[in-house]
């Protein structure tokens, strides 16, 4: 098995989750295909220099994402992708890092469709005053960010908006993703505010309807929204 070096190093991540993102990274790249016997514990010690102990936790993280299954006396294999925990942050970071950009993001849009024009609704009837204050905030700054081109500034604003809508949903289900998924908003917005395009009328639309406590309307705004997101990403980058 090949060891692929990584920017990163045993001393900024704990070495069992250093050598479980190596592995992870042949497995997500297609390196090590699926039904592929990963080598003994012995081979895998030998090539990382690490103890049973470590090795034996890297297995257990990979396993608990879903990229392999062990069969006692048999071995360890890598899962179909269909096993994955595709909504667990460290796994969705490691593949951010690993994938193709476009359709990773492609393919994340599609939850978004899936996903956030019900938040958008739901935050219109029950984001109480405080959240509608915040959420003013949040406008605000993407405002000003959008008129100074500022697409750092953009994205911490844009991140926290859509954040918040999932949160004031008042809907325990909805929550989460306005918070396991920052890691891949905050990729997806940088990809598109990049290419000078900051969406601000679209935004605008969602950020009224929410206000004034229109569901349809805000269901609405949010599907132009994306749609325009989706063509966003089929442009080339500039």
């Amino acid at each position: 098995m090949t060891v692929h070096t990584f920017n990163s190093s045993p001393a900024t991540y704990r070495i069992h989750v250093f050598i479980a993102q190596q592995v992870a990274a042949q497995i997500i790249s297609g390196k090590l295909t699926t039904g592929s016997k990963l080598p003994n514990e012995l081979e895998l010690c030998k090539d990382f220099g690490v103890s049973r102990t470590a090795l034996r936790e890297s297995i257990k993280l990979l396993s608990s994402k879903g990229l392999i299954s062990s069969k006692p006396k048999v071995g360890t294999f890598v899962q179909d992708r269909k096993h994955w925990h595709f909504l667990d942050p460290q796994l969705l970071e490691w593949i951010k890092d690993c994938e193709d950009p476009e359709t990773f993001l492609q393919q994340f849009l599609g939850l978004r469709k899936a996903i956030e024009p019900a938040a958008c609704a739901l935050s219109a009837i029950f984001a109480t005053s405080d959240q509608k204050q915040q959420l003013t905030e949040h406008f605000d700054a993407m405002m000003q960010a959008s008129l100074n081109q500022d697409v750092n500034a953009w994205t911490l604003a844009d991140l926290q908006f859509h954040s918040l809508i999932f949160q004031s949903t008042a809907n325990d289900f909805f929550t989460p993703f306005g918070n396991l998924l920052t890691t891949v908003y905050q990729c997806f917005f940088t990809h598109s505010s990049v290419r000078g395009h900051f969406c601000i009328k679209e935004h605008r639309a969602v950020y009224q309807a929410i206000i004034k406590g229109q569901a349809t309307e805000a269901r609405m705004a949010s599907n132009i929204l994306l749609k325009n997101n989706h063509e966003l990403l089929s442009l080339n980058p500039a």
